[in-house]
């Protein structure tokens, strides 16, 4: 019987799904509406409003994203993308396919929320490296996140529940990879649905800057824009020191890194004291003719792009800026050379504009005058610590990204505890996770301020003020009246007609209730529609639990939530490219099982 409750809840609902599409207010507030709206009705406790902020959901997905972090500021993630970027080639379709693949594959074997977290950081350095707008690639990356989760029992939260739930009707279990054909389907059909129709779906917002601002400088620094790559020949008998082959005053090139064949150690800023060998390979910045003819001079060989340099010099880790001499500044009225500037700072200057008139040659010796502009080269970290000095003031502006490769072991160490735990299922997820998040705050990879920042809190509030929404359901017995009037709507029908109807029912209800509590209260149901109208109970019980994860049209899913902030997506956006996605995954997931298990029509 339909009561005053359930119909206030329906309301919270229809004016929820409303505000998030119209984005009056921001998808946050609104879910922070939400949360102080159900106990002012009385629909949920006082003490359950705030539940969704201490859930297990929650706070997994804190300490996953700082896990991430973690794994991101040692280095990590970046190994992992290098060949994604390799294979990418300047392929919009290839990275597509390749980022969302391979989540979705990490996705089988962990949370999707853990998966899209920890690959987030490797994914928008590829992104920016190939100047590609992070939304083109975040929402095909999410989706599939989701998905992957249906590739084995282990997945998702709804297939992890679904043998459980089974065992009151003594079903038989299904197996680690029973579900393995239906989360293939299902993966290639939505990668196949990005790679042809992502140009007309997904956004192109929130580009990526390129960081080292070549394009600009070039106005002001003709000479400046470029960075090659030149290798020594192996038969080279050079004895001169750099200063000895005035390569900037006679080339108007920089020498900006160096990597020794001897060795294979790299320099960063080298100085002019440093000779060349055979193999050695040099870095340059300069106009192009200037060092096709440097390079001819010297039997260099220059490369079509950055081969040793690649990681090192990309836009993520390395750029140009423009720097001022302040008043009393430890500059003014000295020479770089005076203050040993390259060796201290470790980058390198490339040119110096004083009024009207740029400098390219002879920059060690001119002495600084307040209000000089230095054009700079180097490491962002290095900048950040020439910032900290305060003797030059940034006209650039730049963020700056500390690796600490040093502190790698450690935070795989941390990683791998947590996915321990994960695995022995000895501690709640949650607990698994934080356990690991603390191991990177405890051995120093991430100071608490910086987990702090790496947590975007718009993704808290949003999940922690649905959960309380779900409860509300739940409890009012909402969820159960429209299952039930749904269920007495359609009659009796043939299998497959039922299969489909409890696909949609699923999809609808995980929208607005968390797909546990979806699965957990539609499993049941379904197993009963599935025995009275002579269908297989437990193909009901598993269109349930893999429909659960089909929650593309709105922000309202964990892994879509996460990505809102980073992708800079509105709900429309979701609209637009998830509509079409929950259809196709309805009809690839019915049909799957239609092929895989003989399902009668």
């Amino acid at each position: 019987m339909l009561t005053m409750e359930m119909v206030m809840v329906m309301a919270v609902i229809c004016a929820a799904v409303f505000l998030f599409i119209v984005e009056w207010v921001r998808v946050d507030v609104v879910a922070i509406i939400v949360m102080i709206t159900l106990p002012l009705l009385g629909l949920i406790g006082g003490d359950e409003a705030f539940i969704g902020l201490s859930s297990n959901a929650v706070i997994s997905i804190i300490a996953v994203i700082i896990i991430g972090a973690g794994l991101d500021r040692t280095g990590i993630m970046n190994k992992v993308a290098k060949p994604i970027t390799r294979l990418a080639g300047n392929s919009e379709s290839r990275l597509i396919t390749l980022v969302s693949g391979t989540v979705a594959v990490i996705s089988s074997f962990m949370q999707n929320i853990g998966a899209v977290a920890l690959f987030l950081p490797a994914t928008q350095r590829v992104s920016k490296k190939m100047n590609i707008a992070q939304s083109r690639i975040l929402i095909p990356m999410g989706f599939l996140g989701i998905i992957g989760g249906c590739l084995t029992l282990v997945g998702s939260s709804p297939l992890i529940l679904l043998n459980d739930l089974m065992a009151p009707k003594d079903l038989k279990p299904f197996g680690l990879f029973d579900v393995t054909p239906v989360g293939l389907a299902l993966v290639v059909a939505a990668l196949a649905y990005f790679v042809i129709f992502g140009k007309f779906i997904l956004p192109s917002r929130g580009g990526n800057d390129s960081r080292s601002g070549d394009a600009e400088f070039s106005k002001l620094y003709g000479n400046t824009n470029g960075t090659y790559e030149l290798v020594v020949s192996p038969s080279c008998t050079c004895q001169q020191t750099f200063e000895e082959m005035a390569i900037r005053p006679n080339y108007l090139v920089t020498v900006v890194a160096m990597a020794k064949n001897s060795d294979g150690k790299k320099i960063f800023a080298p100085t002019r004291e440093m000779k060349l060998d055979p193999s050695d390979v040099l870095v340059v910045t300069g106009g192009r003719d200037n060092v096709e003819r440097f390079a001819e001079d010297y039997a260099l060989t220059v490369k079509n792009k950055l081969e040793v340099f690649e990681d090192e010099l990309s836009a993520s880790n390395a750029g140009k800026v423009e720097a001022i001499v302040t008043p009393r500044s430890e500059l003014e009225e000295k020479t770089m050379r005076q203050v040993h500037f390259r060796a201290k700072y470790q980058v390198n200057p490339v040119a110096i504009r004083r009024g009207e008139k740029v400098f390219f040659g002879g920059l060690s010796d001119i002495v600084l005058k307040q209000g000089d502009v230095i054009l700079l080269q180097g490491l962002w970290e290095r900048f950040a610590i020439l910032r900290d000095a305060k003797s030059l003031s940034f006209l650039t502006p730049f963020e700056a990204e500390v690796m600490k490769t040093h502190k790698a072991k450690w935070a795989l160490l941390s990683f791998a505890v947590a996915l321990a735990l994960v695995i022995s299922g000895s501690v709640k997820l949650s607990v698994a996770l934080m356990s690991g998040a603390l191991g990177m705050i405890l051995t120093g990879v991430l100071k608490i301020d910086e987990a702090y920042s790496a947590v975007d809190w718009r993704t808290v509030f949003l999940l922690g003020g649905l959960i309380p929404l779900g409860i509300a359901t739940e409890k009012t017995g909402t969820a159960a009246y429209i299952a039930n009037q749904v269920l007495n709507f359609i009659g009796d029908v043939s299998p497959i007609v039922l299969l489909t109807v409890i696909g949609i029912l699923t999809s609808i209800f995980t929208l607005v209730v968390s797909n546990v509590g979806a699965t957990v209260l539609l499993v049941p149901l379904a197993i009963n529609m599935a025995i009275g109208g002579g269908a297989d109970p437990r193909m009901a019980a598993l269109t349930v639990a893999v429909a659960a994860s089909n929650t593309f049209v709105l922000p309202t899913h964990q892994v879509n939530a996460y990505i809102m902030g980073p992708g800079g997506y509105k709900t429309v956006d979701y609209l637009k490219a998830g509509s079409v996605m929950t259809v196709l995954y309805l009809v690839v997931m019915i049909g799957a099982i239609y092929a895989f298990y003989g399902i009668s029509a």
